[in-house]
């Protein structure tokens, strides 16, 4: 008994272990089906008390994946930290198909050449621009560039790097991914920041500035606006939860509002529910202020490309 004991001191259950090497440690299966640890893919264990991060899932797909894979798709956006819908299944990418497995709840893909990945402290996983592409097959428009958008802002890669890489994969997904980098933006704040952005630009009207910043005439920033047609002084803003939450950003946002307007500068504040619920009437009250305003380029009226993203919510 002791000797088992010993034995199971050398594998370290914080870190993701197979059956195999639960057995070999001295580990019973009772044990390894009791409370004491976790399974999080089949044959695959670790200690109850660890949190199952993206990292920890990741190190998991790599003691079942043969050589030369790397974790990719949704699993490398959950370990880069993107913002997701819930999406399904750890997903690996294998250089040939001979090399496919199954497994439940893992997602198997097959190389097609010019994949890029990098080895990180977990082991092999797709770059940013890799991944960007992969989730082409998993996610729709809008929320692919919410991904983009988001990688760019965190530096994750560079906007230009990116649409280069979707230009030159031979991914059946490229296309999409092309469409969808042709959108991201450099220094955009928020997803809804993005969702509002798409819903504006997917209407077919002039694309606005992202986060236009007002200097003072020493150079110093005092004012920056999500998204604006600087040249007609219009301005659409997302407001969110946060602002009625916190009384004192809600105050000062008053303030800066009405700061705004004595410049001659109109603003529009759009909450979720004129992304989620009511997109057309978000749609119809910029069209009007572009159309009011004689921003060049503004069509007679929106086209409805829009409704096939931002489907409105049915009322009862």
């Amino acid at each position: 008994m002791a000797t088992d004991d010993a034995h199971e001191d050398v594998l370290d259950t914080r870190v993701p272990f197979t059956r195999a090497a639960g057995l070999k440690a001295g580990l019973s299966d009772r044990q390894l089906r009791s409370s004491r640890f976790a399974r999080i893919l089949d044959g695959i264990y670790v200690d109850a008390s660890v949190a199952l991060s993206a990292a920890v899932m990741i190190q998991a797909l790599h003691l079942i994946a043969p050589a030369g894979a790397f974790a990719s798709h949704a699993s490398a956006a959950r370990w880069l930290g993107c913002p997701l819908p819930a999406l399904p299944d750890e997903h690996i990418t294998v250089p040939t198909r001979s090399a496919r497995f199954r497994r439940s709840g893992v997602r198997c893909h097959v190389a097609r050449g010019g994949e890029t990945f990098h080895k990180a402290a977990i082991g092999h996983v797709a770059t940013a621009a890799q991944t960007f592409v992969d989730l082409a097959s998993q996610l729709a428009l809008v929320d692919l560039v919410i991904v983009g958008d988001w990688l760019v802002r965190k530096r994750h890669v560079d906007l230009d790097a990116l649409r280069t890489h979707c230009a030159e994969s031979r991914s059946p997904n490229a296309r999409a991914a092309r469409l969808a980098a042709a959108y991201v933006r450099s220094g955009v704040d928020s997803p809804m920041e993005t969702r509002l952005r798409m819903l504006i630009v997917l209407a077919g009207l002039p694309e606005p500035v992202v986060n236009l910043t007002i200097r003072d005439v020493d150079g110093t920033p005092v004012r920056k606006y999500d998204l604006s047609w600087p040249s007609i002084r219009l301005i659409v803003e997302y407001d969110g939860k946060h602002h009625v939450e916190r009384i004192e950003q809600w105050e000062k946002d008053l303030a800066r509002r009405e700061a705004i307007e004595d410049d001659d500068w109109r603003i529009l504040v759009v909450t979720s529910a004129g992304i989620f619920d009511v997109p057309e009437e978000t749609v119809a009250r910029i069209h009007a202020q572009l159309r009011r305003r004689r921003m060049p380029g503004t069509p007679p009226r929106p086209k409805p490309t829009w409704r096939a993203h931002f489907p409105a919510k049915a009322t009862l």
